[in-house]
């Protein structure tokens, strides 16, 4: 079977700092309790289009192998990459996750580097991100036991189309008022150290060892559609336009000289609508809050918008990268918060 543009139902996933209320993206939302992330790319959601239907997307990895993931995957039977979006109605708790070499020690297969592109934020509304300058570890354990963690942070207010790194080891939190778009490492792997007092199981002793003190976490700036580029992975934006007649109305891609691509790519929609078109595969809609993976294998398409779509794409980088991107670090960003 030749394998298409693959369109993924998205996963809802209940968490006690979400909300019920998921606009603009997503209208009707399953079930009576608060939803805090949609998963878009998990193993679980699955295929929604063409003949691989209902096929969930680790299955699909599994089957397919590097025709789907491509060269550039660490594992050629998984697939890499989890996108979400992220909908907090409250704090997130104060949380860590390990890199990959503390997380095959545990017998985990990666690590966990994410990045939040900022899709909109209320004022005011802050994310946590690292240590403040001079905190050792020590004092960061010291407070989590006097129930003051967060203290200890640096809180970052952001605003809509911010893009922000955060790097394995980086302790951090998430404030109530914005919505997230989430690219990680494909590990759902979160240690919780605290939790402002909130019932909840903490990981102090795993969040410690996974914890570093100084990490590459911060603000990402864009250099022109690019987004940011990580060893991990790499996000970009674009905006397109039928009615923009100074530049092609379509997003069309080639393989260079032909042949597979050396990873697949996802595709996000944040506003507006398209289409997916080329040979060999039915036309496949693409609408807000909708992801859709095109495998390594599809060496060409046009992504038609219908009149306007702005949408990101993530992949994985050619091998030896390194982040690319200039990340101003927490301490150095003009708008932390004093508190």
């Amino acid at each position: 079977m030749n394998l298409y543009p693959i369109r993924l139902a998205p996963e809802f996933v209940e968490r006690i700092w979400g909300t019920r209320d998921l606009s603009p993206i997503f209208g009707e939302v399953p079930g009576t309790e608060p939803i805090g992330e949609v998963w878009l790319t998990g193993d679980e959601c699955k295929a929604a289009n063409g003949p691989l239907a209902g096929t969930p997307l680790g299955e699909l990895a599994r089957r397919f192998g590097r025709e789907l993931v491509g060269q550039m995957a660490p594992q050629a039977d998984r697939f890499p990459l989890l996108v979400k979006f992220l909908f907090p109605r409250e704090k997130l708790s104060v949380q860590v996750h390990p890199d990959d070499e503390l997380a095959r020690q545990v017998g985990q297969p990666s690590g966990k580097t994410e990045c939040w592109y900022v899709l909109d934020a209320k004022p005011g509304a802050k994310i946590g991100l690292g240590l403040k300058p001079g905190t050792t570890k020590e004092d960061f354990e010291r407070a989590i036991r006097e129930v003051r963690a967060e203290e200890l942070l640096n809180w970052i207010e952001v605003k809509p189309g911010e893009m922000y790194y955060v790097d394995a080891g980086t302790v951090h939190a998430i404030g109530p008022g914005s919505v997230l778009v989430e690219t990680q490492q494909n590990s759902d792997t979160t240690y919780r150290l605290y939790d402002y007092g909130r019932p909840r199981e903490l990981h102090v002793e795993q969040g410690m060892a996974a914890l570093k003190e100084k990490t590459s976490a911060g603000k990402a700036i864009a250099n022109e559609d690019i987004l940011i580029v990580s060893p991990s992975f790499q996000v970009e934006h674009q905006t397109l336009s039928n009615t923009d007649r100074d530049r092609l109305p379509y997003y069309c891609e080639n393989a260079e000289g032909g042949g597979s691509w050396p990873s697949m790519r996802i595709f996000t929609a944040l506003s507006g609508c398209g289409v997916f078109e080329g040979k060999g595969f039915e036309p496949v809609m693409f609408n807000a809050g909708d992801a859709v993976v095109v495998p390594s294998s599809v060496e060409d398409f046009d992504l038609r918008p219908q009149w306007e779509l702005e949408f990101l794409r993530m992949h994985i980088p050619p091998s030896g990268v390194s982040t690319l991107s200039n990340i101003v670090r927490p301490e150095d960003a003009p708008h932390v918060a004093k508190d």
